[in-house]
């Protein structure tokens, strides 16, 4: 599209009209929404309410004049309910942008989120917007996700800095939120940096690729061109084992039959023919019995008490074979004369 034609459309109300396809909409310059373009105002009063924690109420308090003041501008109206915690914005008879009420109700969001109003306030503008990324259902343990959070922000909040700075946003992790301000692209950095943290994918590869898309973008023979080859890849690895048991059941083979029943006593009492017994016969068989147990445990009982007074078993001495032939003695002979030899050779030794 030429310059002139794009003066020509600027002039005709203020809005481009594209006959062809675009390439790019991140180009794409948005025009300024002007109170001639909506004359006759709004039909019909729109209005959004939030509450807010206790613990942010002495702040909403005091910089609630400056919420205010910042509305008027844009013909909203702002109340402050400090007994129920809430806190409205409504429009009036003479605003005349439409989204801007929606602009509002994120003001309100991001206060209540424990965002400063000196970032807050930025949503009013055109160019920015706000997203608040829930995080909280992203992990089910809640240790992990104690983790990763802390992992999101880095130590002293070094890696939630090097995010902001990569894409130009506000970012705070607050809870179990997260509340990014800024330009739409940066948003989607944002968002897409926050669940890869939350899905255990390190936020320090993210930063990386978006470093190297910065240098990239300055060169202009590389600004058409695919940057799949310059971007790190991640490769997750998944190196948690599942612990084995120590007694692994085997499975037992399928049948379509049931197990067998169990024995009860009755057909216990058939099987052994007990059951056909008088009353006299059984506790007859009983006294029996129990006459039998008492003779065992008698005498298991006698033999542990004479169990002390048995003696040992001696073990028995081999005596050598040599002896009996002689040869043994020769030998021992030999070696004593040795002994003695040597023995009188030191002893002459220590007289001279």
């Amino acid at each position: 599209m030429s310059d002139s034609e794009s003066e020509a459309g600027d002039q005709a109300g203020g809005v481009e009209h594209f006959n062809g396809p675009v390439e790019n909409a991140w180009l794409l310059k948005i025009p300024e929404f002007q109170p001639s373009d909506n004359p006759n105002g709004l039909l019909e009063e729109s209005s959004f309410s939030c509450l807010f924690p206790k613990y942010r109420e002495k702040y909403v308090k005091e910089c609630w004049p400056l919420v205010e003041k910042a509305l008027s501008s844009h013909f909203i109206k702002a109340e402050l309910d400090l007994i129920q915690g809430n806190m409205t914005v409504k429009t009036t008879r003479k605003t005349w942008d439409p989204f801007i009420i929606l602009k509002a109700r994120d003001l309100i969001k991001l206060l209540s989120r424990s965002v400063p109003y000196e970032q807050a306030v930025k949503v009013l503008e055109d160019e920015i917007s706000c997203d608040i990324i829930k995080i909280k259902n992203l992990v089910r343990n809640k240790d992990k996700f104690v983790k990763r959070r802390s992992r999101l922000i880095g130590p002293n909040g070094c890696t939630l800095k090097s995010l902001e700075l990569l894409t130009n946003c506000y970012v705070l992790v607050q809870g179990a939120t997260v509340s990014a301000i800024g330009p739409y692209k940066g948003l989607q950095c944002v968002r897409k940096v926050v669940e890869e943290t939350m899905k255990n994918i390190h936020p320090i590869y993210n930063i990386k690729a978006l470093m190297i898309k910065r240098e990239l973008m300055k060169d202009e023979n590389l600004r058409e061109e695919n940057w799949e080859r310059f971007l790190p890849r991640f490769q997750s690895k998944n190196t948690s084992k599942r612990a084995k048991p120590k007694v692994v059941k085997k499975k037992k083979d399928y049948t379509p039959f049931p197990p067998p029943l169990l024995e009860s006593k009755v057909d216990k009492q058939l099987a052994s023919g007990e059951y056909f017994l008088t009353d006299e016969q059984k506790t007859a068989k009983k006294k029996q019995e129990m006459k039998a147990k008492e003779k065992r445990n008698e005498t298991e009982q006698k033999r542990r008490r004479e169990q002390d007074f048995v003696a040992p078993e001696e073990p028995s001495r081999k005596h050598s074979t040599k002896n009996d032939s002689g040869k043994g003695n020769e030998l021992n002979i030999k070696s004593l004369k040795g002994k003695i030899a040597k023995a009188n050779k030191r002893a002459g030794v220590k007289r001279k």
